[in-house]
């Protein structure tokens, strides 16, 4: 089996929606952990609905709880929250995208995707 490279498989991830499809990519290469080291504090006082595409009427697949800090891969222009259309890509087992207006980065802001 290929292996394919991290953005070919983030660009499937957007064509066909399969966030998931990122997860097989295997065991990450001294590249990608630079790019695993984004984190993020989240402020939603309810929790953080997780989403399979950066918008907020696409499919729920998680929950991150107030409080908790999440590793984010990239970051991307998407469905606008009370005024803010950025997305965090996490990377937390399930890969799935999170409203940066209620994730406060640790650290550097993250690269885009």
């Amino acid at each position: 089996m290929s292996r394919r490279s991290p953005l070919a498989l983030f660009g499937l991830c957007l064509a066909t929606g399969a966030v998931a499809a990122l997860a097989a990519a295997g065991p990450a290469t001294a590249e990608e952990s630079v790019h695993n080291d984004y984190r993020g504090r989240v402020t939603a006082k309810s929790g953080l609905l997780l989403r399979d595409k950066p918008t907020r009427s696409s499919r729920v697949i998680g929950l991150a709880r107030y409080g908790s800090i999440v590793h984010i891969f990239c970051k991307t222009r998407g469905g606008s929250v009370d005024g803010n259309n950025r997305w965090y890509l996490l990377s937390d087992g399930t890969w799935a995208w999170g409203s940066a207006l209620y994730i406060d980065n640790i650290g550097p802001s993250p690269r885009w995707c």
